[in-house]
């Protein structure tokens, strides 16, 4: 039996199944999970689990995520990210630098966050996202998560690069809408990359090619 992990950067376009289902083919092993979703448009770590670690998935939820992300002002979509339609457009020009840090630092700390609709949180037994495919609605929560630091990278209009570092829970593409809102503007997330999962880095971390049965790492805490 195969246990460990394996830390991939997870290339655009893929899925988080999709990931595991090729680390399943590529290592020959069924016994084969994640420790949190990546959203396809998304790049960077995801902890792969192998065999008896599987079941180790909870004891990665309280790992801080770190992101580099980048929010695209002037265009609403429907699913926050580039892969949406969009439903609105607004003038972005009013906005500027100082204007952008002074909306970051009303996000510090615990917040609260409504989910957005194509999350993968349950309504009633079924996916969110699901739900948003075919067009419903549903009213959401706010939840409380932990901003632990959010910090501006680059300022080139209409787009903004931001770090974050993060509590479990967190939906980036969420807090990118919020703050557009609070700019009195809209925008999306054109680019997402987590750059952590606590200790494990993206500078660790594997491409799909490189992925081999000797580059499984022991995870000890059963």
């Amino acid at each position: 039996m195969k246990d460990g992990i394996i830390v991939v950067n997870k290339p655009k376009g893929m899925t988080s199944h999709d990931v595991v289902d090729y680390v399943r083919n590529k290592l020959r092993i069924r016994q084969v999970g994640h420790a949190g979703t990546l959203d396809p448009q998304a790049t960077g770590v995801l902890v792969v689990l192998l065999g008896r670690c599987t079941k180790l998935f909870n004891k990665f939820l309280s790992f801080d995520k770190e992101y580099l992300a980048t929010l695209t002002l002037g265009i609403k979509t429907s699913s926050g990210d580039s892969e949406g339609k969009v439903i609105d457009k607004k003038d972005f020009s009013h906005v500027n630098e100082e204007m952008v840090k002074k909306a970051f630092l009303s996000y510090s700390g615990e917040i609260f966050q409504v989910p957005p609709m194509v999350s993968a949180l349950k309504y009633k037994g079924e996916r969110l996202y699901k739900l948003a495919r075919r067009g419903t609605n549903v009213l959401r929560s706010p939840r409380k998560v932990t901003i632990k630091e959010l910090r501006l990278l680059k300022f080139t209009l209409p787009n903004i690069q931001f770090y974050l570092r993060c509590s479990r829970g967190t939906y980036v593409r969420q807090l990118a809408e919020d703050i557009a809102r609070d700019l009195d503007c809209v925008g999306y997330v054109s680019e997402i990359e987590r750059q952590s999962i606590g200790p494990f880095n993206i500078k660790a971390a594997l491409r799909l090619l490189e992925i081999e049965e000797n580059k499984i790492q022991p995870f000890f805490n059963f």
